[in-house]
């Protein structure tokens, strides 16, 4: 049995986000009589135990800690500094922790949060393999210009690995931008397709409409996103102002442009037109998904996009932009005549183009059915969690000793 330290700044139960589930979910799937994975994470709530095992992952919590503190609580006082502090307390941690463990591997999720700390273990312990997942959605000159406080530190999280995997050609680029001198391995995030694509009855739909205070003849643009800029929320209310009034727009999410959301709504009096309904388990995802028409994000940066790959999965029409990594999914009929189409594109702050996606959807039921009949059947030969922790163990994991 092969043994391997995750590190992560957070984990399950609380405070995850994409990297989270893509650990979990991968780790869930591998079998526990071959791999034993430990993780180092921030602890953050003071409810959650300094140690306990969730999953086929021993959990080990460090860093500062409140009661119960909400995603925004994250972002501030005395909490936001537990990023910083990670990059030296979780090397610390993982040195004491190795003397025990006597790990085989490390493996460090996303290079901004967690690569500094890793590439120390690594140059203190050369002997232990070291992959490195790039998952990161912002753009690389944001994050490269946040880290240039960690110098050649923050490039040897690049250089010092051994495998990196990433889960977009767009992040596999910068890799080697990085100076990673082999071959990004690309393995995308994916979601768990049967759960999405899982059939409601018309009255269980209705009543979600219900909920949500919209009509049956109401054509719903929905979104499961962060509220953040990177992923432009503001340009689809923009861009509602140009499409008539049965046009309406779920958000399903949290985040530092709330207000700036609400204002934006408020100038353009679209309060009977766009919802803010906060978070959603992925337990009843689907069901509000299929009770909408079409997905929207058009994001300005994005490593991959898990909530495209869900959407499509799901059976809904996806607008969106071809930036970074979700031009390797989303195929516009135009803009890729080669391709089958799997989407409507998008150019980035442009809600004019997000007004004319939205009425060709409307306007062409046909061609909806064909493109969404092709989105699906690429969500699940490509985007299952099945398929992707099966590649990760043969291609990343089981190939670090075989050299």
């Amino acid at each position: 049995m092969k043994k391997i330290l995750i590190f992560s700044l957070a984990y399950y139960p609380k405070h995850i986000g994409g990297a989270e589930v893509a650990i979990k979910e991968i780790t869930d799937r591998i079998p526990s009589d071959e791999y034993e994975f430990h993780l180092i994470c921030n602890r953050y709530d003071a409810t959650l135990l300094k140690k306990e095992r969730i999953g086929h992952v021993f959990v080990h919590r460090i860093g500062w800690v409140t009661t119960s503190p909400t995603m925004s609580d994250l972002r501030t006082f005395p909490l936001h500094i537990n990023k910083i502090l990670y990059q030296w307390y979780a090397f610390w941690f993982a040195k004491k922790l190795h003397k025990k463990e006597k790990f085989d591997g490390i493996w460090a999720m996303m290079a901004h949060a967690t690569g500094v700390p890793a590439a120390k273990f690594k140059k203190t312990f050369p002997d232990v393999q070291y992959v490195l997942t790039l998952q990161e959605g912002d753009p690389p000159a944001h994050i490269e210009k946040k880290m240039r406080w960690f110098g050649k530190t923050f490039t040897n999280a690049f250089t010092r690995a051994d495998r990196i995997q990433v889960i977009s050609n767009f992040l596999g680029s910068w890799a080697v931008k990085q100076g990673f001198q082999g071959k990004p391995v690309l393995i995308p995030n994916a979601v768990t397709t049967s759960h999405f694509n899982q059939a409601y009855p018309p009255e269980t739909l209705l009543e979600v409409r219900k909920e949500l205070g919209v009509s049956s003849s109401d054509i719903l643009l929905v979104t499961t996103s962060r509220l953040v800029n990177k992923n432009a929320l503001d340009d689809v209310v923009r861009a509602l102002v140009l499409l008539p009034t049965n046009v309406k727009f779920i958000i399903f999410g949290v985040g530092p442009e709330e207000q700036l959301l609400k204002d934006l709504i408020q100038k353009n009096k679209l309060m009977d037109r766009v919802f803010l309904k906060g978070e959603i388990t992925h337990a009843v995802m689907p069901k509000y998904l299929k009770a909408c028409d079409i997905f929207v994000r058009p994001s300005r940066s994005e490593g991959m996009g898990n909530s495209f790959v869900e959407a499509m999965a799901a059976g809904l029409p996806v607008i969106a932009t071809q930036e970074g990594g979700i031009a390797d999914f989303l195929f516009d009929s135009r803009r890729n005549p080669d391709t089958k189409t799997t989407g409507w594109a998008v150019d980035v702050n442009n809600p004019k183009q997000i007004a004319v996606a939205v009425q060709d959807i409307i306007n062409n039921p046909d061609k909806v059915k064909e493109v969404t009949t092709h989105a699906r059947a690429m969500a699940i030969e490509k985007y299952d969690w099945n398929l992707i922790a099966t590649r990760m163990k043969k291609e990343i994991f089981d190939t670090l000793w075989s050299e």
